[in-house]
């Protein structure tokens, strides 16, 4: 079969190749799926480029990259019921602590990690509930239902956060939101009952005004180290951040003080490792939202697999609408 490989840390236009690699076959407890679309986040990025903190060679000689994709089951392995060949499905983990990701025409996993897709949800959108998808329904449903409640959305304009302000706009609460200027429409139109500037220099004060000076019960972060002194001044009392980045400041100072005067509750959110439990949680709450007609998403760049290069850089790029995926099926 056809695959997209990397061999040793690099730029995707130097390590990125397409190989014809040996077909898996789908083990004791696991499915065999023909991905159609694989998702490409910035943690792929990451790991292609050798960025991740400790790590100094690949871990295996030849890597498969992606976690995220959606396919068709194509075979079953002992213990799996036969009656889901055929199912379509969307995949998470694809590539975690594993040598061989969704960036192939043919991927097995255990079976729990192809989740049966919603017949309403296209084979493009079921590859960017992954990583994405479950990141947003952890950080704004993590803490439970939050229906009345002011959530904040940093970032509103990213991959997580358009998902998270819809979900969390579905969820009942009322959702104050920040994106650079080029995206405060679109993120008005996702939900945000309030959209703001992130430069502002009076941010905090434009958040308080937002909430008639009552603050904010949970803040959804993905620039933890930059934007904690201001969560901490517009936070409720006893209110929780739910962090799942901070890649312009991977060590940042914490402000106990303020932090320990409101009891504010630290979330941080790493989607790999989620349990079981929380992230089946958290996949109901994604089927519900588009059983509901609450969750859309935005129309993707799709590369083909010799492309697989050029859809790195862009996700490397930011600044995109829309989700990234390599095309994998032929």
């Amino acid at each position: 079969m056809k695959a997209v490989v990397w061999t040793a840390f690099g730029p995707a236009a130097d390590v990125l190749s397409v190989q014809d690699v040996a077909m898996p076959v789908a083990g004791e407890g696991e499915v065999l799926v023909r991905v159609a679309y694989s998702g490409v986040n910035p943690s792929d990025c990451k790991a292609r480029g050798g960025a991740r903190p400790g790590v100094t060679k690949p871990p295996f000689e030849m890597i498969v990259p992606h976690s995220d994709g959606a396919g068709v089951i194509e075979a079953v392995g002992a213990g799996v019921d036969a009656g889901r060949v055929g199912e379509r499905v969307w995949l998470w983990n694809g590539q975690w602590q594993r040598a061989f990701g969704t960036c192939a025409e043919f991927v097995a996993v255990p079976a729990e990690q192809a989740v049966a897709l919603p017949d309403s949800v296209s084979l493009e959108d079921g590859a960017v509930l992954g990583i994405p998808g479950l990141t947003a329904a952890q950080t704004v449903f993590g803490g439970g239902d939050v229906a009345g409640q002011t959530v904040l959305v940093s970032g509103g304009g990213g991959s997580v956060g358009y998902l998270a302000v819809q979900l969390a706009a579905w969820g009942g609460a009322r959702v104050i939101a920040t994106c650079g200027a080029r995206d405060l429409d679109r993120v008005k139109a996702a939900g945000a009952d309030v959209v703001l500037d992130y430069a502002s220099a009076d941010l905090a004060a434009q958040i308080m005004a937002a909430t008639d000076g009552t603050g904010v019960d949970r803040a959804v972060e993905v620039e933890l180290g930059p934007n904690l002194p201001m969560l901490c001044d517009v936070m409720k009392p006893l209110g929780t951040i739910a962090a799942y980045g901070s890649a312009k400041d991977m060590a940042p100072q914490m402000p106990f003080g303020p932090m320990l005067f409101k009891a504010l509750k630290l979330d941080i959110t790493l989607i790999y490792i989620l349990p079981l439990a929380e992230r089946t949680a958290a996949v109901e709450k994604l089927h519900a939202a588009f059983a509901a007609g609450a969750l859309a998403f935005e129309t993707p760049h799709v590369f083909a697999m010799e492309d697989a290069g050029k859809a790195h850089q862009m996700v490397e790029a930011g600044g995109r609408k829309g989700a990234v995926l390599v095309k994998t099926s032929r």
